[in-house]
């Protein structure tokens, strides 16, 4: 974690109501360099709204979001995957009827600029099959690179996901709940997966297993009721009376 360089993503005043819901309620946030940021809180405390609005698919109603510098709070989704900001969803989202390069290599062939109706030419393209065979190997997936995604186990489309966005060359990784389904393997496995990634990228980091949390973050910030009432180390968290109450003990 780079101390020294300016935040990759900067978040001042965000603010999001839904009605009289304020889902987001004047959040301050940044993610250093090569950090895993941990954005965590009880159900309802706004953490997929914040998210969703720092990815592009929700517009603020004030507040400002700063990615390496540039101002991209008006940005559509795809201008910030563009500048280096991908996404994964709660939800696990591939393309269940190709096999898993196929998967990777569409998501090559998005970085390079080109649309998806060139896709049945992109098949047999070894610019983009060898980039995806590398990606699948470095998530340990290179032994099902021919199985058709969609047959594949639950953890492993988990991990396909991920090798999507990372065949992108993201510069930064917003995560949301990427353990969702998981029994304790895959956890284990994921979070073997994540944790030398920061070597080469930031991770924004949204889960509700604090296991996880506490094994993977270098630091945390913790939401309640649209607002974060702390951000430091797992263990200045831990310890913070204000987030055990937020969590009843939980964290304890």
């Amino acid at each position: 974690m780079d101390r020294s360089s300016p935040p990759v993503l900067r978040v001042s005043n965000l603010c999001k109501s839904f009605g009289a819901l304020r889902a987001s309620d004047g959040i301050d946030l940044d993610v250093r360099t090569g950090e895993i940021h941990a954005l965590i809180g009880p159900n309802g405390a706004g953490k997929t709204t914040a998210i969703n609005q720092l990815s592009g698919e929700l517009s603020p109603d004030q507040g400002e979001i700063l990615f390496n510098g540039q101002n991209v709070t008006a940005l559509p989704v795809q201008k910030r995957a563009q500048l280096g900001l991908a996404r994964s969803y709660q939800i696990t989202s591939i393309f269940p009827a190709f096999t898993a390069v196929e998967n990777v290599a569409m998501a090559v062939q998005s970085k390079q600029g080109q649309n998806f109706r060139f896709w049945a030419k992109a098949r047999a393209d070894r610019a983009r099959i060898d980039p995806a065979m590398t990606v699948l190997r470095r998530m340990g997936l290179e032994n099902v690179a021919g199985a058709i995604a969609g047959e594949l186990a639950h953890g492993q489309q988990r991990q396909l996901e991920l090798a999507m966005a990372l065949a992108t060359q993201p510069k930064m990784l917003l995560l949301d709940e990427p353990m969702a389904g998981m029994g304790p393997e895959d956890s284990r496995r994921m979070t073997e997966i994540l944790l030398p990634l920061k070597d080469h990228l930031s991770i924004l980091l949204v889960e509700h297993d604090m296991d996880v949390v506490f094994a993977l973050a270098d630091r945390i910030t913790v939401l309640v009721l649209g607002k974060a009432i702390a951000t430091g180390t797992p263990q200045a968290i831990r310890n913070s009376p204000a987030v055990q109450a937020a969590y009843l003990g939980e964290l304890r």
